[in-house]
């Protein structure tokens, strides 16, 4: 059984989106039991390029109600599935410029290899499933919609 709370005002801690640029301590700070031995978090940025073209910036798009169970359920089978104490994710919509931060995802665990692979496996599940649409600007003046593609366990750096 995880430490996080199973229903209620805890729960929607678990997984939010966020119209407006977010502060990751107070996301962190719940989420440094006495019982976790270990802590892991991925930052995902706005980057300058993708497929070899230069980005502008971005916008995303999402079904927050949707997006936001969805989410809760991700984190929730992460606890269960890994061990881990806590987790919180939070994703931006809205549009964003080159370096700010879009999603954060903290994990807690007893032990580092299940905060580490219960942080890759909720940023993957997140990607892959909840319903967030990214529209990104390219310098050429074009723009496009960008489809989550599933993550590749043989991929570099998997």
């Amino acid at each position: 059984m995880s430490g996080a709370p199973a229903s209620g005002e805890g729960d929607a801690r678990l997984f939010a989106i966020a119209p407006q640029p977010f502060d990751i301590a107070p996301l962190r700070a719940p989420l440094l039991h006495e019982r976790a031995g270990a802590f892991a978090a991925f930052e995902g940025w706005v980057r300058d390029h993708n497929d070899g073209r230069a980005v502008l910036g971005l916008r995303y798009d999402a079904y927050v109600e949707l997006a936001e169970a969805e989410g809760r359920r991700i984190v929730r089978a992460a606890l269960d599935r890994f061990g881990a104490i806590d987790a919180c994710c939070v994703h931006r919509v809205g549009e964003l410029a080159i370096g700010e931060l879009a999603v954060w995802v903290g994990v807690s665990a007893a032990h580092r290899d299940a905060a580490f692979d219960a942080c890759r496996w909720i940023i993957d599940e997140v990607k892959a499933h909840v319903p967030i649409w990214k529209h990104e600007r390219y310098a050429d003046g074009d723009a496009d919609w960008l489809h989550p593609r599933p993550a590749d366990p043989t991929a570099p750096g998997r």
